[in-house]
């Protein structure tokens, strides 16, 4: 058994940088502490890993069923051979995307099962821009003053991957039932408890909207005013720069993140892993559940609005569904 090494980010409610453990190689006593560390610290930075893809995905077994292992977050096109070729172009809809997720969210949010937690290892990076940025949930739950967190106890909102591009980017992508861009919207708690430590978190981010029973633009004003409150102080939100090797691993279920700006003509290639939610605290309702009707009903009012407020958005004259 070895003895890892965890040490706090400095200034920060949240995080820790863990050191002495090779990833590629940990036994059932180094995870127990890696979980530990991670429930405690809500994400973990694991300086000079190199991981694999293989390895990668090995790592993310441990914390459970994956959503998805080894996929490459990149701006690059991958070939047969595994290196990294064409850059894609910024009109395409993977970039439009990418750009997309420069917004804070909380990954899968959109999907009937959100996630529990997400890990990106750097292969490739920017000499500039280009960091990941996360953002504490739980603190900025703890600085709520009591009359708000009364507010907000009971409500929910409703969380869609093409709500979040049109109100971000002004980009209406074409609907596709496989793709994230799937037509439902799923209602989710706006203050969540989390499963594993019972601690209580705000659970917002770009995807989220339509709050049920508050007017369009109380709903849009509460969900920005929760969001500025978690943002605001230097003490909940930690930037990482990436160095090729790096891993790092946040709980999905209680922070937020975002990519920063780079210059999209350079490479930037991450690889990813998302470990899936557990059903049991992280099930919405599935589209053949009669609740995906309200959802979806909430989804294209919401859109119809966004069609005529959004002209003067980054991608609103170049979507092809927009000019329909």
């Amino acid at each position: 058994m070895g003895n890892i090494h965890v040490s706090p980010i400095k200034d920060k409610t949240f995080g820790a940088l863990v050191t002495d453990v090779k990833l590629a190689d940990i036994d059932n006593d180094e995870f127990a502490q890696i979980k530990a560390a991670f429930l405690e610290y809500g994400f973990l930075v694991f300086p000079d890993q190199h991981l694999t893809v293989e390895e990668n995905i090995r790592f993310g077994k441990w914390f459970g069923d994956l959503e998805f292992g080894g996929i490459p977050m990149a701006n690059q096109e991958k070939e047969q051979d595994g290196t990294y070729g064409k850059i894609f172009d910024l009109e395409s809809q993977r970039m439009r995307t990418n750009v997309g997720n420069e917004a804070w969210h909380t990954d899968s949010t959109y999907w009937p099962i959100s996630s529990k937690c997400a890990m990106l290892s750097a292969v490739v990076v920017p000499d500039e821009g280009g960091e990941t940025q996360l953002a504490d949930m739980r603190a900025g739950y703890a600085a709520l003053d009591e009359k708000m967190k009364r507010r907000i106890e009971s409500l929910s909102a409703y969380h869609s991957t093409q709500y979040s591009q049109a109100n971000d980017l002004g980009d209406f992508p074409e609907q596709n039932q496989e793709g994230i861009y799937h037509g439902e919207a799923y209602l989710r708690p706006i203050v969540k408890k989390h499963p594993e430590t019972g601690e209580k978190n705000l659970f917002i981010g770009r995807h989220a909207f339509g709050i049920p029973g508050l007017a369009r633009e109380e709903s849009r004003s509460l969900i920005r005013q929760l969001l500025e409150v978690v943002v605001s102080d230097e003490s909940r939100i930690y930037t990482h720069s990436w160095t090729p090797g790096d891993t790092m691993i946040w709980d999905n279920r209680a922070l937020l993140h975002r990519a920063c700006p780079y210059d999209y003509s350079k490479a930037r290639v991450l690889t990813a892993t998302r470990i899936a939610g557990d059903p049991k605290s992280e099930l919405a309702y599935y589209p053949d559940d009669p609740s995906a009707k309200a959802g979806r009903k909430a989804l294209a009012i919401e859109l119809a609005f966004l069609r005529d407020e959004v002209n003067d958005r980054r991608y609103g004259a170049t979507t092809a569904s927009f000019q329909a």
